[in-house]
């Protein structure tokens, strides 16, 4: 490709709506252009970098026994309205009529129309197990759509579904396409970490996420050091000290005006904030829920709306705790009706705790579970944090910020109950066929892959997904010997099977060099008078600052050499990391 022809311009100033350095980098280097809020359009280089991640989607797919339809972004609302979706999911899901007055979907997923599927297609066992996917459009109205490519309203995802006759078949099969992702991810040159997650709406019975740490990432994860435990915040799991054992002493009401937060009740009593109780409010369906942690924690809100059932859960308003007779600041779970009261495990056992009074200026020492107060439910709803005893080693946790590149989940039954997509076993018996589903967004990688491959003069693309592997810089190309050498060198590489982005502009030195780093594709050659004077080519890796001259005679072996070298560095470090059916 000729630059004088390429449908890019790149920008010399930073766009002021791009937040993070990955966005800037792909709209000055003219990778894409939005239209609206969390719609862009992908323009040529940023299409090339889709087309080949995927490629790598495909290969990687079809290596785990998958195979590749296309299914429809529209779906009819009766599909949704028989798994529940319909009632379940919020406005980020786009709801329409036709000129018919009937309900329609734009796809956030696919589940409901694979499960369609199964139930038209799937009679016997026999016909099972079967892994489809598709590289397909998906819309989510997204509240707050950021970091350009990273949340998007508009979106292309590989998703794919493996359909069992068994949870067992479902648990010897989700390993390999957990190292199918890893495979993914290390062939487009970029470092994740899997994480076990929440099933969120999609339900099941185990998830894992792959992410990528940068500070920029919306997702906590606690990982631990020595034993190579990971988990999404949402979920993650930690050691809890035994409390020791106590004389249950009585209660005690103690004045402690202007006390709204635990650290100032702890200054003001003289205790460890672990001697407290603390007090955290929800609403669900209209439904007030009174969380209660010890007051060194902080209440896990994924945990909470798991231990409850609900979908989601919003802060309760003054008005709200008012009416259910509950003071903020010194709320006390002690004599409170009209609510649901959780209560952390280890609040649980833990004795004599000062908890509020429900009274302006008044705490009350010496509380305890299971005499003061009962909950409708006790469980671990306490949040991970930076330190906290690691579940399985009891070494400290690292909590880290990361993006989530590709999710993978164990569904079970849940969409092919809703829909009735069941088949007959060995005995004749009719079973429901078992799902997983496992998704990875193309425009998520690209944003995430812009972010954490840069450095200050632009973007450094792995060579398995940059858009070209070289960028030819013709100087000097008035001078008819320095033009016909780099239009002779362009011909030659592009018959070696080499990418060439060909910078024939009649442009100084200086910008063209700049686009290349801006650019960021992972090979340059220079031809120019200088370079020419020892009948030369310029070769330099983008990532490094070392430039070396190459007789023309010998450049096209030694650039096909340098690719070689680039795509086997990239192989070689592709993960072997064997899941266990059950981790």
């Amino acid at each position: 490709m000729r630059r004088t022809v390429l449908f890019c311009e790149t920008l010399r100033e930073t766009p002021a709506e791009a937040e993070v350095a990955g966005h800037q980098l792909l709209l000055r280097g003219g990778y894409i252009q939005p239209l609206a809020a969390g719609i862009y359009s992908l323009l040529p280089l940023a299409q090339r970098v889709a087309t080949k991640i995927e490629q790598i989607l495909r290969e990687e797919m079809d290596a785990v026994g998958g195979q590749e339809i296309t299914m429809p972004v529209v779906h009819p609302a009766e599909l949704w309205r028989e798994t529940g979706r319909w009632y379940d999911i919020g406005p980020e899901l786009v709801r329409l009529r036709d000129r018919a007055h009937r309900d329609l979907v734009l796809a956030m997923t696919h589940e409901e129309v694979v499960a369609d599927l199964l139930r038209r297609q799937v009679r016997s066992y026999r016909q099972l197990p079967v892994v489809l996917y598709q590289i397909q459009t998906k819309v989510r109205d997204e509240p707050r759509s950021r970091g350009g490519l990273l949340r998007t309203r508009e979106f292309t995802m590989k998703d794919a579904y493996s359909c069992h006759a068994s949870y067992e078949d479902l648990d010897r099969y989700y390993p390999q396409m957990y190292q199918a992702y890893l495979n993914i991810f290390g062939r487009a040159g970029v470092q994740v970490t899997a994480v076990q997650s929440d099933v969120g709406m999609m339900g099941g019975t185990m998830a894992h996420e792959f992410m990528l740490l940068t500070e920029i990432g919306e997702d906590q994860l606690a990982l631990c050091d020595t034993c190579g435990y990971s988990a999404n915040r949402q979920v993650a799991t930690f050691r809890k000290p035994e409390p020791e054992a106590e004389e249950w002493l009585p209660l005690e009401e103690v004045e402690t005006p202007g006390t709204r937060t635990i650290a100032a009740l702890s200054e003001l009593l003289g205790i460890p904030e672990s001697r407290t109780a603390k007090a955290a409010f929800f609403v669900s369906a209209e439904h007030l829920i009174f969380a209660v942690v010890r007051g060194d924690m902080e209440v896990n809100e994924t945990k909470l709306a798991n231990a409850v059932g609900a979908q989601e859960l919003r802060p309760a308003n003054a008005e709200e705790l008012s009416k259910a007779g509950i003071v903020p600041g010194y709320a006390s779970p002690i004599g409170v009706g009209s609510v649901t009261i959780v209560v952390d495990d280890l609040v649980a056992r833990s004795p004599n705790l000062v908890a509020g009074a429900n009274r302006v200026g008044y705490h009350l020492r010496n509380t305890n579970y299971g005499r003061d107060y009962e909950a409708g439910l006790v469980a671990d709803i306490a949040a991970a944090y930076e330190g906290a005893p690691c579940p399985h080693c009891s070494s400290p946790l690292r909590i880290v910020r990361g993006v989530e590149v590709g999710n993978i989940f164990k569904l079970g039954t849940k969409y092919s109950e809703g829909l009735g997509a069941a088949f007959l076993d060995e005995e004749g018996v009719s079973r429901h066929i078992v799902m997983g589903s496992y998704g990875i967004g193309v425009g998520r990688l690209i944003a995430s892959t812009a972010e954490v491959c840069r450095d200050e003069r632009g973007l450094v693309w792995p060579i398995t997904i940059a858009p070209y592997e070289v960028y030819l810089a013709g100087l000097d190309l008035a001078d008819a010997r320095v033009r016909s050498t780099a239009e002779w060198l362009y011909e030659e590489l592009d018959r070696a099977g080499v990418e060439v982005l060909y910078d024939d502009r009649d442009e100084r030195a200086g910008v063209k060099f700049n686009d290349a780093d801006l650019l960021g594709i992972p090979l340059r050659i220079t031809v120019s008078r200088r370079t020419l004077q020892g009948n030369s080519a310029e070769l330099k890796r983008r990532a490094s600052a070392e430039t070396r001259y190459v007789p023309l005679s010998d450049i096209t072996v030694e650039v096909s050499e340098e690719i070689r070298h680039l795509r086997e560095e990239i192989l070689n470090r592709v993960e072997q990391e064997p899941l266990a059916a059950e981790e």
